[in-house]
């Protein structure tokens, strides 16, 4: 292709670097990108109801129709913010290979004592949180990256729970930090995968395709059905995360209310992420996993 390729993307600082990885994985290929940042509903604060995907589509709508109107070639998300169905005329074209999907417990001090005061946003870390730190109390912390960190060197929190992996891509290394297992923080579906969205059958897609990850797309598909087969989203308290296991993919997920009760957890393996996902989702809903969600829209 003689022209760049042009890659939508939103204008934060994660963001950004985001798409700047998907760019750099591009131009290894030899192919010349050029980056267009948008502004979203969710960046204006847009209530969820603004969004026909609710609040994932805060963050990907406008980017979406810039790309189904020709006015980007590729679009770049966090693949946890995108809606469970492909809009008309999009597909997603590559999934990059992941970054580490965990969650990190940052800390002001070197230790968290009791009664020591944790943000999030996130109903998920928080109903996980309360359940394997019963002793924290959890609060609620908004804000970008930044923005939180900020928070808690004041002191308005003694500590935060953030993604591993962006914080690995914005470069930034806290002093103190703990990996937490995915027994206890099962990350969110997706958490960690770039999404490279495309218009079927465009030239740019074929392009993209280059820098798809098996392992990361065969888990990025197993989670991303396993959401859409249980309705959830990204404000439903839900985690998942899949592998390739030789053969087929292994797939464990876990629903909990906020205040830490009503967990389910649930795992199996597939010879393909359908099948991976319809087994977990099965034992999930045998388990009560329906009513537990229901309880929270």
């Amino acid at each position: 292709m003689t022209k760049p390729l042009r890659i939508g993307t939103r204008r934060s600082k994660l963001a950004l670097a985001q798409a700047h990885e998907v760019a750099d994985r591009l131009a290894a290929h030899g192919v010349m990108t050029e980056l267009v940042p948008m502004v979203t509903s969710g960046d204006r604060g847009a209530s969820p109801e603004a969004s026909p995907a609710g609040l994932k589509g805060l963050f990907v709508q406008e980017i979406v129709r810039a790309l189904q109107e020709g006015h980007v070639d590729l679009a770049v998300h966090s693949a946890k913010d995108l809606p469970v169905e492909d809009p008309p005329g999009v597909t997603v074209a590559a999934i990059p290979e992941r970054a580490r999907p965990f969650d990190l417990l940052l800390t002001r001090e070197p230790e968290l004592a009791d009664g020591a005061v944790v943000g999030t946003s996130s109903l998920r870390r928080r109903g996980l949180l309360v359940r394997s730190r019963p002793t924290l109390r959890i609060v609620e912390l908004r804000g970008n990256v930044d923005t939180r960190l900020r928070k808690m060197a004041d002191g308005e929190v003694d500590g935060l729970v953030l993604a591993a992996a962006g914080l690995a891509r914005l470069r930034i290394e806290p002093v103190h930090a703990e990996e937490l297992s995915v027994e206890d923080m099962t990350p969110a579906p997706g958490q960690g995968a770039l999404a490279v969205q495309a218009r079927p059958g465009d030239p740019a897609a074929e392009v993209a395709a280059a820098i798809d990850n098996e392992p990361s797309r065969i888990a990025f598909d197993a989670e991303r059905l396993l959401v859409e087969l249980l309705g959830g989203g990204c404000a439903v308290p839900m985690g998942a995360y899949a592998e390739m296991a030789e053969p087929g993919v292994w797939l464990r997920a876990v629903v909990v209310r906020p205040d830490g009760t009503g967990r389910l957890g649930a795992q199996a393996r597939g010879r393909t992420p359908e099948e991976a996902a319809h087994r977990v989702a099965s034992r999930l809903r045998a388990a009560g996993a329906d009513d537990v969600l229901a309880g929270l829209v």
